[in-house]
């Protein structure tokens, strides 16, 4: 078994996990991120990128590059009222920042970004096709994470922080102990591609509203990437259906996409993700920090996780740069990060499940075409009232800015 040491070990490589180590690598704290995969290519994954992390990539110094990526912009969000008309909620142009709007970029070529810029950094490793499996101790304080490879080789990386970045369904926090509390959340999604043409015109933040089911299309360069929103605990159900009626069920809410459905050959094609809303109370234990998905999971509903992950990391490199440089790190430190990142994920969170429970669920319930009435008079008599769902959604409660020793000028041409 090979062991080695770092100052930070972070499992998982998604945005919050590889955000994190560019920061800390820039510190000259000595960062390892293990990341369970052999690469950043999963198809479901979120792919809005808000105006805050976009703002963010340019004060690191990555905001031209990013800008060369593949992407869409989505400059509203709207939603469907009834009537075949749409109602726009939030208007990101009205918004006073570098990037008024929302880029649709595949999270892989994100990812991708970050280690690049990050594998600049000497004191950064990023291990691919390295599974955290459980924890090590010295006491009861957390010293660093046992890993497996692809080909059942095994160490230990033994560090002075441990950071779980590994998702909703983290093994890192259940090792530790840590147990999420659940919130009622009354949706699930399926998730399927589709061909794109060249004559699609299919903005990405409109959801098609139909009987007892939503429909929201990203549109990628290749294909389109399909989520269908239905009851939760409906998997079974919908499986044991078949493929015709699920192919009927689509093009119900989306009729313009009923003559390319044959795409789907099988039901497994379609992935189920199980929604979740939970948090913890406390986001770590002496000698471990979980932030992103690990700390807090979000609903899809305004696609805001990818964008508050980050920001974890960013108020995680802040405040603990400097004790990692030092060698050590208090539980009184980590516990800074939760005191700085509560208010906002607890505000989203609430948001999401007003969203759920006013706009969402009377849609599935075939209660509703859309919003409610109220709100879509406010919005038809009122638009500059958009500015506030556009500020939630586009830049949050308490943005987060990179640290000064993470800043990068990008040199002129």
């Amino acid at each position: 078994m090979d062991t080695d040491t770092a100052d930070c070990v972070v499992a998982g490589g998604g945005p919050a996990g590889m955000m994190l180590g560019l920061l800390l690598a820039r510190a000259g704290v000595r960062v390892v991120v293990c990341e369970k995969h052999d690469d950043f290519l999963r198809d479901f994954r979120g792919d809005t990128v808000h105006p805050s992390t976009l703002r963010l990539l340019d004060e690191l110094g990555l905001g031209d590059e990013f800008a060369a990526l593949p992407q869409s912009r989505i400059h509203e969000v709207a939603f469907p009222t009834g009537d075949g008309r749409r109602i726009v909620i939030g208007d990101l142009r009205r918004l006073r920042t570098p990037h008024p709007y929302i880029a649709m970029v595949p999270q892989w070529d994100l990812l991708s970004l970050l280690a690049r810029a990050a594998a600049a950094e000497p004191t950064f490793t990023l291990r691919m096709g390295t599974e955290v499996t459980g924890l090590l101790y010295d006491g009861d304080r957390v010293a660093g994470v046992r890993h497996r490879t692809a080909d059942g080789t095994t160490g230990e990386t033994r560090a002075a922080l441990t950071v779980a970045c590994d998702g909703r369904w983290s093994t890192v926090r259940r090792a530790a102990g840590l147990r999420p509390r659940e919130l009622p959340v009354p949706i699930d999604a399926w998730w399927f591609r589709l061909p794109r043409r060249d004559a699609d015109d299919l903005p990405g933040v409109v959801p098609a509203a139909g009987p007892g089911a939503m429909l929201v299309v990203i549109p990628r360069k290749s294909h389109l990437q399909v989520a269908y929103i239905a009851r939760k605990g409906i998997d079974a159900e919908l499986r044991s259906r078949g493929l015709a009626a699920f192919r009927h069920g689509v093009a119900a809410v989306a009729p313009r996409l009923a003559d390319r459905l044959d795409a789907l050959t099988s039901m497994d094609d379609v992935k189920h993700l199980d929604v979740r809303v939970n948090r913890l109370r406390r986001w770590h234990r002496d000698g471990l920090l979980c932030i992103g998905d690990a700390a807090h999971a979000m609903s899809p509903v305004g696609g805001v996780g990818i964008n508050l992950a980050v920001a974890d990391a960013v108020a995680a490199a802040t405040r603990l740069a400097g004790p990692l440089r030092r060698g050590r790190v208090t539980p009184a430190e980590l516990a800074t990060v939760r005191a700085r990142r509560g208010m906002p994920t607890v505000a989203v969170q609430t948001l999401q499940q007003v969203m759920h429970r006013t706009v969402v669920r009377p849609i599935l319930e075939g209660r509703r075409g859309g919003p409610p009435a109220p709100l879509l008079a406010l919005m038809r008599r009122f638009p500059a009232a958009s500015l506030l769902p556009a500020y939630l959604i586009g830049i949050g409660p308490r943005p987060e800015h990179a640290p000064e020793y993470a800043r990068r000028r990008v040199q002129p041409g």
